[in-house]
């Protein structure tokens, strides 16, 4: 036999109508209350069902997830794109709501996805995972008045939209504060992402560490064509590199791989720190000393803000910081 919502409203001892309140979420119904009806929903395995519940409403009880272009491996295989879709989707559970993904090989493909689930309905509100100078879905987002946050600092009217973010320039410039602590001078910043906001931060972050400490900041290495691979070793040499920051876990792997080919060992010639804290981390050995970003928060945080918004909560504040910390490992070693 199918459970029902008198069935739920029997074992909570509440009535009927407010199982249905539980269910939609509705502001009438305390939180306490809300985790208990939830409770007995999970232990009874009652599902709603939604689309007749949305049918009236005009709503889809599903949030969208965009993710940046996936273009090429590292993206692909970044585990902060699984560690944010699982987040959000765990928050998203706890009001009622299913993630939708949206994803492409670039801005023109992933744009017309986003308007399609736009158009259709699929969708009531999006979660930009990502802050990319070139975005054109920010703009249909705000030119159609569609409810969305972003996670991440936005390029354009960040006045208007609602962003989580970690403080990035402070980021960097404390994983670069480390390396000049364990007595780094010749300090380079390596990245295979040129476009994103985080990465514009990160090195900023890097360049007052070292203009505060007196010492010179060098061009950020980055990684955008093969012969910016097959030079990196040259470069190294070039600038006496004792250290690098990178700009997440993923690529630090490429990076060492990179020092290693070039003749360098790490950490005892060339020290490795990047951000992330991701499972690559512990994968490799030296293990990675690395900044952790708390992605849990920043999904979830991401996902209570869109919630505000599609039930018209007051918002307190567009930007939300989310706190970092540093984990040290085995890749950076004092000179």
């Amino acid at each position: 036999m199918s459970i029902t919502v008198k069935d739920v409203a029997r074992k909570a001892g509440v009535a009927t109508s407010t199982v249905s309140r539980v269910i939609n979420d509705h502001p009438s119904i305390s939180e306490d209350t809300k985790k208990k009806v939830r409770k007995i929903m999970d232990e009874l395995g009652y599902i709603p069902n939604v689309a007749a519940r949305n049918l009236g409403k005009q709503i889809s009880s599903a949030l969208g997830v965009v993710l940046p272009p996936l273009d090429s491996k590292e993206r692909i295989g970044n585990p902060f794109h699984l560690e944010t879709i699982e987040t959000i989707n765990e928050a998203a559970h706890q009001y009622g709501m299913s993630v939708a993904i949206a994803s492409a090989k670039n801005f023109t493909a992933l744009s017309a996805h986003v308007e399609r689930m736009h158009r259709q309905k699929q969708v009531d509100g999006f979660i930009l995972t990502y802050s990319d100078k070139d975005d054109p879905i920010i703009r249909y987002l705000l030119a159609h008045d569609i409810p969305f946050t972003v996670i991440g600092q936005p390029y354009i009217d960040d006045e208007r939209i609602v962003y989580v973010d970690n403080d990035n320039q402070l980021l960097g410039k404390q994983a670069t504060d480390y390396l000049l602590a364990e007595g780094h001078e010749r300090i380079i910043f390596a990245t295979n992402i040129t476009h994103e906001n985080l990465y514009f931060e990160r090195y900023f972050g890097y360049q007052k560490a070292l203009m505060m400490a007196n010492l010179p900041t060098l061009p950020a290495a980055t990684f955008e064509t093969p012969t910016d691979y097959t030079q990196f070793g040259e470069r190294l040499k070039q600038e006496q590199v004792t250290a690098i920051v990178v700009i997440d876990d993923l690529f630090a792997v490429r990076i060492m791989q990179l020092v290693n080919l070039a003749g360098y060992r790490v950490p005892e010639d060339i020290s490795i720190i990047s951000f992330n804290n991701s499972i690559f981390a512990t994968l490799i050995h030296p293990y990675l000393t690395s900044m952790d970003i708390d992605i849990p928060s920043l999904g979830q945080l991401a996902t209570q803000r869109l919630m505000d918004q599609l039930q018209q909560k007051p918002q307190k504040g567009s930007r939300i910081v989310v706190p970092h910390q540093l984990i040290k490992r085995e890749s950076v070693m004092k000179r």
